[in-house]
């Protein structure tokens, strides 16, 4: 990934790496040689102190065995050649790494202590700079031409007699600072190259859990809500991904409730569209229901006004056409104001527990009558007792209607036929009468109101299609089933009522 947090930190810990070993060297190279030569005139200074120390706490020129020794100890210690003179020109006492030097030695270094005294008596010294001096003594830096070395001298006196030569090799000086510097510069290459690869593989520890949560935030814009983050840490990472699992399930939750709310919204808007088209279907039907019965009595009562037939039999068929279609209307009016309390819920629902054999019973015997007129066979096997749980009132409303309208569409046979079937605690009550199938596709229809399947056959029994929308409003009102079945002669209707003790 080219803009991958993961290769910027590599790269920048990286170049920080490289910078510093960089700064490192520079400073070696630069500065490293002064601070060694400063440090050198410490111990230059100090060994100094400590062998003058040693003088002043004799009381003679002679040293002791262990003066001697601390002599040595304080040259090797400090990696020094101390040359000691006593009652100069003619050499006294030669301590520290120059001890039991050879004659060709002392004669250099009497060479070399003559060239301190009188500047120009050694033609071997060149380059000779008085680098640091004090009160007694002065630090010096020379090449030295018969041992082809540079080296760091101090020359000074112990006492009035006495002089003092500490040497150092300078180069050695010069060498350690380019081996430091060199060893610095393979140290740099190695610690950026494990540096370099040891962050690529800690850096993942951290990149990999903001690669995770942002492909779960890829996925929540998508509306997937299931997966979550597993927490693994308390760091910032695990305070995020915390923070990232709360919020799919706040949103989660949010976007459920908007849905939820939008999906009432619709199906209010849905009820609101449906209600203004069946009011508007209800004023359409209203309409043309009253509109003939009103036209009747308005051109048969036109016609008694104007004596139209004079005779009295006429008249009072005038009349009675009258009083039939006002009848109707108010059956109508009734029927409505009885449908609308019980959609409304305004028709209170008593339960009781009654004989259903017995209802049936006695809505037969109220319409036997209807049955002799239109010479209908009525088939009713009365068994013992069955007793429901439902309001008495509008279950006989319920088969006073399905008798009602099996007689009114029974034909061929002219049978019509009530069974009582048992199932577990509930009772079904069929009405079966013989004569033709409903039309499949209106089998849902005929339970709304006005809703006719035919229309001239309706008016000619005078009904008005709103008596099984009072079925199905009173079946609604008590919680159970209702419903047609097209049988091989005929048609069925049947509902449901709870028979249980």
């Amino acid at each position: 990934m080219k803009h991958s947090i993961r290769f910027r930190i590599t790269f920048l810990l990286t170049a920080l790496i490289v910078i510093i070993v960089f700064l490192t060297w520079f400073i070696n190279h630069t500065f490293l040689s002064d601070y060694y030569l400063y440090s050198k005139f410490d111990i230059l200074d100090d060994a100094y102190q400590e062998i003058h120390s040693i003088y002043i706490n004799e009381e003679d020129d002679i040293l002791s065995d262990e003066d001697i020794s601390k002599i040595e100890n304080i040259s090797i210690k400090n990696g020094i050649s101390t040359y000691i003179y006593i009652n100069y020109p003619i050499p006294g006492f030669n301590y520290g790494i120059a001890f039991n030097m050879s004659e060709r030695q002392a004669q250099q270094m009497n060479l070399l202590l003559r060239e301190y005294l009188f500047r120009g008596t050694n033609p071997y010294v060149r380059e000779r700079f008085l680098i640091h001096e004090s009160e007694n003594y002065g630090v010096f830096s020379l090449y030295d031409e018969l041992r082809d070395s540079n080296y760091i001298d101090l020359f000074g006196t112990l006492e009035d007699d006495k002089y003092i030569i500490m040497r150092t090799n300078y180069e050695s000086i010069e060498e350690s600072v380019a081996i430091s510097n060199k060893f610095l510069s393979y140290i740099g290459i190695i610690a950026a190259t494990f540096g370099t690869i040891l962050m690529l593989i800690i850096s993942k520890k951290f990149t990999q859990p903001i690669l995770d949560l942002a492909d779960i935030a890829k996925q929540m814009s998508d509306l997937n809500f299931n997966i979550k983050y597993q927490v693994k840490s308390k760091d910032e990472i695990g305070v995020l991904g915390e923070s990232i699992n709360r919020l799919s399930d706040r949103l989660e939750s949010t976007i459920s409730e908007l849905k939820q709310a939008n999906n009432e919204l619709m199906s209010d808007i849905q009820k609101k569209t449906e209600m203004d088209e069946i009011r508007k279907e209800f004023l359409s039907n209203v309409s043309h229901e009253l509109k003939t019965p009103l036209a009747l009595i308005q051109g048969y009562a036109e016609g008694l006004k104007e004596n139209i037939n004079e005779d009295e039999e006429s008249r009072n068929f005038y009349c009675e056409v009258i009083m039939d279609e006002a009848d109707k209307m108010n059956n109508m009016v009734k029927k409505l104001l009885s449908l609308n309390e019980l959609e409304f819920g305004n028709n209170q629902v008593n339960f009781e527990r009654f004989d259903i054999v017995e209802l049936i019973g006695t809505v037969l015997e109220a319409q036997e009558i209807l049955f002799k007129q239109k010479e209908v066979v009525i088939h009713f096997e009365r068994v013992e007792p069955i007793y429901v749980w439902a309001d008495e009132f509008l279950v006989e409303q319920v088969v006073t209607n399905y008798i009602s309208n099996a007689l009114n569409h029974v034909s061929g046979a002219n049978i019509i036929e009530v069974k009582l079937i048992m199932h577990n605690d509930l009772v079904r009550v069929a009405v079966f009468n013989t004569g033709e199938n409903i039309p499949e596709d209106e089998l849902d229809k005929i339970w709304t109101k006005f809703y006719k399947v035919d229309k001239a056959r309706t008016r000619e029994y005078g009904g008005s299609g709103i008596g099984l929308s009072i079925v199905k409003a009173i079946m609604n009102s008590l919680n159970r089933d209702c419903g047609v079945i097209n049988r091989p002669i005929g048609v069925e209707f049947w509902f449901e009522l709870d028979a249980s003790n």
